[in-house]
């Protein structure tokens, strides 16, 4: 039985597809079958992983009922890794969602049939906490919330535990926080290791031991089609999504 997990925080540029693509290809690299839901309008998760964001039928179709999850996935050129695409259609959801009654579980429903042919299924959310995002969170298990180490990290994220407060009482008891992941990281600067010593004292047992590091491999990663563990499995970004599959495997 495959976890459901949510890469999930409403602030953009925080790492939130960096991170969905890595560490899914990290687990499919291991070995598991995978499966990665770009949930996003911008489709950039597709597009990372070198699919047109044209293709279809898409997670939107799944969505709409025309087509299941199963048969709407794509073979990635990672062995062992599906990709659910998005696709700019994907937008209308926001506005068609909330019209029907119940709407909150369509994904979840959708995706359930596929935990029996995956050992991990990633969401890679929207930047906001709308109708997708809701979505999102009501199907999964488990979140991880990237938070970059800047000035507004903390800004937010008493809004997104409000969140998912709520959808854990109205709609998914099951959901949990795996952890905060400190992402975009440059350590020779005080503000950075000030945030993250903040963040730290805040959540003291909510935040991954790994910490992703300001990498320019990761940054050009995207623009090749692939994930940095594949484009260059040396670099710092490499090593670090490599050892955040451990942590969050471990954490379950």
């Amino acid at each position: 039985m495959g976890t459901i997990y949510a890469v999930a925080n409403q602030k953009g540029g925080v790492g939130k597809t960096t991170t969905a693509v890595n560490v899914a290809a990290c687990i499919a690299e291991a070995g598991m079958p995978t499966i990665l839901v770009d949930f996003d309008p911008q489709a950039n998760a597709t597009v990372g992983l070198g699919v047109s964001k044209t293709t279809q039928p898409s997670v939107y179709d799944v969505l709409a009922g025309r087509v299941t999850a199963h048969d709407a996935l794509v073979q990635t050129s990672i062995a062992g890794l599906r990709l659910l695409t998005a696709h700019p259609d994907l937008a209308a959801a926001n506005v068609e969602l909330p019209r029907e009654p119940g709407s909150e579980t369509r994904l979840r429903d959708a995706l359930e049939p596929l935990r029996d042919e995956a050992t991990a299924i990633i969401l890679d959310c929207p930047p906001s906490l709308g109708p997708l995002t809701i979505n999102a969170l009501t199907a999964a298990d488990r979140v991880i919330v990237p938070v970059q180490t800047e000035y507004f990290a903390l800004e937010g994220l008493a809004g997104l535990l409000d969140t998912l407060a709520l959808v854990q009482r109205e709609l998914n008891p099951r959901l949990a926080v795996t952890g905060f992941l400190l992402t975009m990281h440059d350590g020779r600067t005080r503000l950075a290791r000030d945030v993250e010593d903040e963040v730290r004292k805040h959540f003291p047992d909510l935040v991954f031991d790994t910490v992703i590091p300001r990498n320019v491999r990761i940054s050009e990663s995207p623009s090749f089609g692939r994930p940095v563990i594949h484009h260059d499995p040396h670099c710092a970004g490499s090593e670090a999504y490599f050892e955040l599959a451990r942590e969050v495997a471990a954490r379950g």
